[in-house]
């Protein structure tokens, strides 16, 4: 089950589950649009992985799974990304589609 992490890790943004705007990667690294967009370039700085739009969970419950019964992870992992570092990780991926990484 996605923990919903509530904010971007490098901006701090908020992304509450019903954000349009969440991203994760296949570990759950959470990153807002624009973070992957305009600094990340859909590379995830901690795994490499690419970045896809996070899904929602139900609000109201019409099955046992909604966010009532697993309610979004409240601790907020906030952890900018140095560029200096995260700049070779960047550049060996970012011309590679993801799922060939």
């Amino acid at each position: 089950m996605l923990e919903l992490r509530p904010i971007c890790e490098n901006c701090g943004k908020d992304l509450p589950n019903d954000s349009n705007e969440a991203m994760i990667c296949t570990f759950e690294c959470t990153f807002c649009t624009e973070c992957v967009s305009n600094i990340l370039r859909n590379v995830c700085p901690n795994c490499g992985g690419g970045f896809e739009k996070r899904p929602t969970r139900p609000a109201e419950c019409v099955t046992p799974d909604c966010l009532k019964n697993f309610p979004a992870k409240k601790d907020k992992k906030f952890r900018p990304v140095v560029l200096e570092k995260f700049k070779p990780l960047q550049e060996h991926y970012h011309d590679v589609d993801p799922r060939k990484r």
